[in-house]
């Protein structure tokens, strides 16, 4: 497997083309490839930014933007930190982010499925491929571990698991359990080399990848336990998520528009 990494110009809050720099900064896109995008670029391109001074207390957009989040934040170094779920993912103040916004409050994705099926649309039409990933991509933490971790937001083009269920081990003992989350791990991947600060770098290109299969549908579990997302109540960690005092948030619908 290998990744490279592509750097463009910067896209600028609160909108901006994201195709017209696709088509500026990747001259070719191989068969069997994935094209891992940042979700800060996507959400430019979006126009899902708002500016800072019109919001009085970001908390309240926190809240409005989150599915589900704890009322009372985590104090460090001074500065509140907000625990929420959104999209069915544990993340922090939301996914609201304001780090390279130039004064503007960027928020996920509304669908990021949607986002990266229509970047596969795109990038098979400009560049004559017929083999292609989208990932969309962010960057979160991992409970009792320091330093940020990338993640998927939204994926097209392929399937996210690899199911060793049924298969023999090394020892011929049957797999009861195992499946690979493909998705993430490739987006950690790409994450560690595109970088959290000025690389300029929110593309990167995974070639090399033996082992996927990609498809030109939204991916389907037709197995029982073979879907990505995991229902809280299946979850092996549910008794920690069940033992807080989860507030319903907004869901997003507030800026819906945005």
């Amino acid at each position: 497997m290998i990744i490279n990494t592509i750097k463009t110009r910067r896209l600028n809050p609160p909108k901006d083309d994201l195709l017209s720099v696709v088509k500026e900064s990747v001259s070719k896109i191989p068969e069997n490839s994935i094209l891992v995008i940042a979700s800060k670029v996507v959400s430019i391109w979006k126009g899902r930014c708002l500016p800072i001074r019109d919001i009085p207390d970001k908390k309240d957009l926190i809240i409005e933007e989150a599915d589900k989040h704890l009322l009372d934040p985590l104090i460090f170094e001074g500065r509140e930190i907000r625990r929420t779920i959104k999209n069915n993912i544990l993340i922090s103040s939301a996914g609201i982010d304001e780090s390279n916004a130039d004064n503007y409050y960027i928020l996920w994705p509304k669908n990021p499925n949607e986002s990266a099926k229509e970047l596969y649309d795109f990038i098979r039409k400009e560049y004559g491929v017929r083999n292609l990933g989208i990932i969309i991509v962010d960057s979160t933490i991992i409970p009792l571990r320091r330093g940020t971790i990338g993640i998927s937001l939204g994926y097209f083009g392929f399937v996210p698991l690899r199911d060793y269920r049924d298969k023999p081990d090394l020892f011929g003992r049957e797999f009861q359990f195992a499946q690979t989350n493909l998705v993430d791990g490739l987006a950690a991947a790409a994450v560690v080399i595109m970088g959290e600060g000025a690389e300029s770098t929110p593309l990167a290109l995974i070639t090399d990848i033996p082992f996927i299969k990609f498809i030109d549908k939204l991916y389907k579990s037709d197995k029982k336990y073979s879907s990505l997302e995991v229902p809280e109540g299946e979850d092996l960690f549910e008794p920690f998520l069940s033992r807080v005092d989860w507030q319903k948030g907004g869901g997003g619908k507030k800026f819906n528009n945005v």
